[in-house]
């Protein structure tokens, strides 16, 4: 199974996105199609041998829908920069004609762009662009929806603005019907705006009573036209009686209402989506490209992997690499949420799209294009805004059945005002109109994937990247959290702990003699041992005549001094005797911790203990996962007295120790068994089963390649806090939607009603269908709006 991605236009309301998913769904080949009707996106997972991209999109066509597809595999379209004639076109063509995997070329003048059919598999992106550059001109990276969507708000503004200027002197002038020559003034304004700015709504109607179904294209078109049609006969005296009564301003006003509410709708989304869009502005669009004729800019992605860049303060790293020369600091931000910049230096890595703050590096291009990590990064975001979370699935099922509910509902009104009360036909006429306009589905359908899309990017601030739309609902629910040790609670690699020296010896000798043996051997404790001596302010001396024992210790001559450190065992058979030091070595060991002995001048010195230290943070992050009620489990392969300190020290409410890969799976299992929705957390690789199996696997320190890691959720920082964060953000994200789902509700259960005019007898109040169509349109704004405050949560994540 393939999965693809389709930006969809022309959906009117959650309807629409719910006939696409059905319609899709039945065709062979297709597993999966969910469509997000908040980021016009649709997602589908589809075998290649039974259907073919070219048919879905076919199909969405069919259902009056159209897609925007990325461009077919040895098809590229991109701009240029440069091009001053038709020479310059000639020259162009003929350029990229030269490349044998090139089979057309084609130059626009006009619009400054060029189409390029190409063998994908001889010649990719960097390569067109390359040949570009060398013709003399700039390539530049074809938009990714921006413009498409840049082009809609406009498109909504645009008719936002033609339908009131129309209809404004209708409404002027509505008092004055019985001069014949307003009448004609406001009949001919309200056919402009019901044939221009309300074609939309037939066109969607159409679709959706073609493929037997309704939208809230259905609603609008049902309303403005029985306000039009019945204005226009009226207005040619068909009604008799009732042939003075003709209201213009009713359909004129209705439709540029909904089109204020659409623009505004539009707007909203532009911002609920717009921690993504950030995220695409910080691409680099140039690098400086060092070669052996020396530097010269050229297009970000027109670097191949193994070229070297050169990245000046202040500028935006190109790619991700490693640096090869010099040493700066750089601001990692966008990847970690982190402020502080990172030192670097030769042979560190870097990541594309952070910034370089302090002096010049010289990068080797390690991960260009789609596989750079922020790319990664923009294609999970993506996924996870087009997942469907559970409870969206009720607000599909109402929106299923909405639109002939509230048919029949407008149908009511006007049977019991026009027959049961004995209304005036026009009275009950308009109840019924306002019914039909009121009542809305879009805002039912906007309420979850907007909510998910603003949570998602608040998550993407702080270095949290939710893999799926639905995990955000989900990790909301968990009750118990396993941790595993290394790596996740612990550093995940030994640190000095603990110096006992011998009475009569100080612990600056003992660490000097520690650091000065240890220094010439290549064992992870060693290596501790001297990094704990240095952080302490100890430089090691020259030792010469070194002996190492595997499994034992070394054996040195320190400034004319036979100096020995190493386990009990191997000191003994030196003929050093440890038990000054039995009741010290007695306790660490109970910790959990590594002993290495000392001896110099065949005396016991003293002892150093080493252990895997638990993070900064981990033992707080523990008693808030506590405090938010859930229960906490420590599961680690090591040995049960390290395992018992460890969880100890962090405050779990239990451990398992001695466990193998195969069973932390094993061991989610059984959690699971018992009711218990269950998170997983880990680091990715070894726990990758385990986070596999977990209702919610959350993957942590997984930034440096986050397409690989197995976790729902991945947190790029090592910071066992995120965990804490996350699951606040989840339900922070799950409160909104119920929100928005309750307030979607309310709205329609308050205004049908009104709309129906059970307020008239008590109060004399009624609702005017122009006024029912502003209503209708500010609750899909109202939705959104409420989504887009999610931004506060920021400060409660801590």
């Amino acid at each position: 199974m393939r999965k693809a991605i389709f930006g969809i236009t022309g959906m009117s309301c959650a309807g629409c996105a719910a006939r696409i998913e059905k319609e899709l769904a039945r065709m062979d080949g297709v597993g999966m199609a969910v469509v997000n009707f908040a980021t016009e996106e649709l997602a589908v997972e589809f075998d290649e041998a039974a259907v073919s991209e070219e048919a879905i999109a076919a199909r969405v066509k069919e259902l009056g829908y159209g897609t925007r597809r990325p461009a077919a595999a040895g098809e590229l379209r991109f701009g240029v920069r440069g091009l001053h004639c038709a020479s310059c076109v000639a020259n162009l063509e003929k350029k990229l004609l030269s490349h044998p995997a090139v089979s057309a070329a084609v130059v626009n003048l006009a619009q400054e762009e060029a189409l390029v059919r190409f063998d994908s598999s001889s010649i990719g992106l960097a390569d067109i662009f390359a040949l570009v550059t060398d013709a003399g001109y700039t390539p530049v990276e074809p938009e990714k929806g921006g413009v498409e969507a840049a082009s809609e708000l406009l498109s909504q503004r645009n008719w936002f603005i033609l339908s009131a200027l129309l209809s404004l002197p209708i409404m002027l002038t509505m008092t004055l019907h019985d001069n014949r020559a307003v009448g004609w003034m406001n009949l001919v304004l309200a056919t402009i705006v019901q044939f221009s700015a309300g074609l939309t709504f037939y066109r969607g109607s159409w679709f959706a009573l073609k493929n037997k179904s309704a939208n809230m294209d259905v609603l609008v078109a049902l309303g403005t036209s029985a306000a039009y049609f019945y204005s226009l006969f009226a207005f040619f005296g068909a009604f008799g009686e009732h042939g003075g009564h003709v209201f213009f301003e009713t359909s004129a006003m209705l439709i540029a209402f909904i089109r204020l509410g659409k623009y505004l709708e539009a707007r909203a989304r532009g911002k609920a989506g717009e921690a993504l869009k950030k995220l695409l502005r910080l691409q680099a669009d140039k690098a400086r490209l060092v070669t052996p004729d020396g530097e010269r800019e050229v297009p970000a992605s027109a670097v191949r992997v193994g070229d070297l860049v050169r990245v000046f303060p202040g500028e935006t790293l190109p790619v991700d690499g490693e640096v090869v020369e010099g040493s700066s600091t750089v601001d990692e931000s966008m990847v970690t949420g982190e402020s502080v910049p990172v030192a670097k230096k030769a042979g560190d890595p870097v990541t594309g799209a952070t910034v370089n703050k302090g002096g010049v590096l010289t990068v080797r291009a390690t991960r260009i294009g789609e596989e750079t990590l922020l790319s990664q990064i923009v294609r999970m975001v993506r996924e996870a805004q087009a997942d469907k979370a559970p409870i969206q699935r009720f607000a599909d099922r109402v929106s299923g059945v909405f639109v002939p509910v509230v048919i029949a509902l407008a149908a009511i009104t006007f049977v019991v005002w026009f027959r049961g009360l004995h209304a005036e036909f026009l009275f009950a006429f308009k109840l019924a109109i306002a019914v039909v306009v009121i009542a809305c589905p879009c805002a039912m359908g906007l309420a979850t994937p907007t909510a998910i899309m603003v949570g998602s990017g608040v998550g993407l601030g702080r270095g949290i990247l939710v893999k799926r739309g639905s995990v955000l609902e989900n990790i909301s629910m968990v009750q118990a959290i396993l941790l595993d040790k290394t790596g996740t609670l612990t550093e995940g690699e030994p640190a000095l702990t603990d110096i006992v020296a011998v009475p009569g010896e100080t612990e600056a000798r003992l660490l000097k003699l520690l650091a000065s043996v240890e220094s010439r051997s290549t064992h992870p404790l060693a290596q501790a041992a001297v990094a704990g001596a240095a952080e302490r302010g100890v430089v090691p001396e020259e030792a010469a005549d070194c002996r190492e024992v595997e499994g034992g210790g070394v054996a040195c001559t320190v400034a004319g001094e036979k100096v020995t450190a190493g386990n009990a065992r191997f000191l003994e058979e030196s003929g050093i005797v440890t038990a000054p030091l039995a009741e010290a070595s007695a306790r660490l060991a109970g910790e959990g911790k590594s002993l290495v002995f000392v001896a110099a001048g065949g005396k016991l010195v003293g002892v150093a203990a080493l252990a895997d230290r638990l993070k900064e943070g981990s033992a707080a992050a523990v008693a808030a996962m506590k405090a938010m009620g859930i229960a906490t489990f420590m599961i680690t392969g090591d040995h049960r007295d390290v395992a018992a300190a460890v969880a100890r020290e962090a405050g779990v409410d239990g451990f398992e120790a001695e466990v193998l890969p195969g069973r932390k799976q094993e061991l989610v299992k059984e959690y699971q068994a018992r009711g218990v929705f269950t998170a997983m957390v880990g680091d990715g690789i070894n726990d990758a089963p385990a986070l596999a199996r977990a209702d919610v696997g959350i993957a942590i320190g997984g930034g440096t390649d986050v397409a690989k890691e197995t976790g729902d959720v991945i947190l790029v920082r090592d910071d066992l806090m995120d965990v804490v964060r996350a699951i606040r953000l989840g339900r922070a994200t799950l409160a909104k939607v119920k929100q928005n789902l309750f307030w979607a509700l309310f709205y329609n259960i308050i205004g049908i009603p009104v709309a129906a005019g059970v307020l008239y007898y008590p109060f004399g109040i009624t609702l005017k269908p122009e006024y029912a169509g502003l209503a209708m349109a500010f609750s899909s704004v109202s939705v959104v709006t409420n989504s887009i405050l999610l931004r506060r949560v920021v400060r409660r994540l801590g």
